[in-house]
């Protein structure tokens, strides 16, 4: 086990060195690098298979140690493979990102290209749904203002009605018990319309927003 153990751990270090010359490795070489790094990581991973096997067969008071440093080696390869399929990846996004602005800046444009075509249908469209949302929104906003006038008119109705509801209690000679809940229910009215004032602001609030 330990010529085998040795031998696993020095091929890690040579794939970690070599590991470092995959970014200064031209683009028409590095696929070949690639490849080799793979194969070292693969044979590798075979030779890990083969030292669990002689750890599990070793004797118990070093059985676990072995395990560890079994453990340890798989530890290191595994980030070695990791960083190799994150180096690839990379590579692949950025030549395809390359492609992609060679064939763009290759393209040749004519006047009568369906690409560089104004689509003037949906331009027509977003503006008719634009004018259709600042009618409605003017309407919304008219509605509002009527109802903020009708709320006014009723304060002003309930106050005059209070009044005279007084006047007339007054006259009547009605106790003073009386008297406190009909200012008590003429303030819980007065309440209900500053609330159905303040919940019709906020509704004509959230509509201009979204609309907007």
């Amino acid at each position: 086990m330990e010529t085998l153990y040795h031998q696993t751990n020095k091929q890690i270090q040579e794939v970690q060195s070599l590991m470092g010359n995959l970014e200064r490795t031209d683009r028409q070489s590095v696929h070949l690098l690639e490849n080799e790094l793979q194969a070292r990581i693969d044979q590798i991973f075979n030779h890990l298979e083969r030292l669990e096997i002689l750890a599990s067969k070793e004797p118990p008071n070093r059985r676990q140690n072995a395990k560890l440093r079994v453990d340890q080696l798989k530890y290191d390869v595994q980030h070695l493979r990791t960083a190799l399929q994150n180096f690839q990846h990379r590579r692949y996004t950025r030549e395809a990102q390359e492609r992609e602005r060679e064939e763009l800046m290759s393209r040749t444009f004519t006047t009568n290209d369906a690409d560089t075509s104004i689509p003037i249908d949906e331009t027509l469209q977003l503006n008719s749904n634009l004018h259709n949302a600042h009618r409605g929104m003017d309407d919304l906003l008219g509605s509002g203002s009527s109802i903020l006038n009708g709320l006014r008119d009723q304060r002003s109705t309930l106050k005059g009605t209070h009044k005279k509801m007084l006047d007339v209690a007054n006259m009547l000679g009605l106790s003073n018990t009386v008297m406190r809940l009909i200012e008590r229910r003429a303030t819980q009215d007065k309440f209900i319309m500053i609330g159905g004032m303040l919940l019709t602001c906020v509704v004509m609030f959230v509509v201009v927003r979204y609309l907007s």
